[in-house]
């Protein structure tokens, strides 16, 4: 099961009053959404307001929009939809040939107190468990080039806030470098504590054996920049430090943010 595929009784449907507020760039040609942590990006069989890409054609009254860039759904921040083909294919083919420099912040278990870089290739897992979509890092060979910069922000009672620059795109890149150096992604229900908190989370959703395991309530990741690399100059997109990764830092680091 993909992470687009999971639905559970936790997840609210979305509110149309509120989408306007998730969007941070409309024009003729781009709308750029600042998406909650708790949403889908592919349509689901809840309906259209279940699912970003249903909520924002029902927002637009389009029968067709192009998905440059999409997050997991627990992942909040920046995902870029265009409205032409041919915008698609600029941003897409951008990705591809990596004229772009995105940014995330995260939440790391531990305190790490200086940058770390990790050159380590990502593959799916070889070895038995009980989730088959879970990758892990091989050292031997057998998986894809993955290169991820972690840098810290701010640290307290236990926790680290971070910037991380991946600069591939592996499926779960960033959990699966920050569980390899030793500084998971906090919440993270598959590279966490137990993976089989991800399958009781499809099952159940979010039930006390795993408030009682994960100090919040998906993972605290959020995809904070991009800046593509286009001849005519460079595109940047922004979205700020949700609320509830906010508020961790304030309640769980005891800080406060600029």
């Amino acid at each position: 099961m993909s992470d687009s595929e999971i639905t559970n009784p936790d997840a609210p449907l979305v509110d149309p009053s509120v989408l306007p507020d998730w969007i941070v760039q409309e024009d003729a040609e781009l709308l750029i959404v600042n998406k909650p942590g708790w949403l889908v990006c592919h349509p689901s069989k809840n309906g259209p307001w279940s699912s970003l890409v249903g909520a924002v054609r029902e927002y637009l009254q389009a029968d067709k929009l192009h998905l440059v860039a999409r997050l997991d759904r627990e992942t909040s921040g920046l995902v870029i939809f265009a409205r032409r083909p041919a915008v698609a294919r600029k941003y897409q083919m951008a990705i591809q040939e990596r004229r772009v420099r995105k940014s995330y912040y995260a939440i790391l278990e531990g305190e790490l107190k200086e940058a770390v870089t990790a050159n380590q290739a990502i593959g799916r897992r070889k070895s038995g468990g009980p989730v088959h979509v879970k990758n892990e890092v091989r050292l031997h060979g057998g998986g894809q080039d993955a290169l991820t910069e972690f840098e810290p922000i701010a640290e307290g009672g236990g926790y680290t806030l971070v910037r991380v620059r991946p600069h591939t795109g592996r499926k779960h890149q960033i959990r699966v470098h920050a569980d390899f150096i030793g500084h998971r992604v906090v919440g993270d229900k598959l590279y966490g504590p137990d993976e089989r908190l991800y399958l009781e989370f499809i099952e159940h959703g979010f039930t006390e054996r795993l408030a009682a395991a994960l100090p919040l309530k998906r993972q605290a990741l959020h995809c904070h920049q991009y800046v593509f690399e286009f001849p005519e100059g460079e595109v940047c997109f922004t979205a700020p430090l949700p609320e509830d990764l906010q508020s961790f830092v304030r309640d769980r680091m005891h800080l406060e943010l600029d």
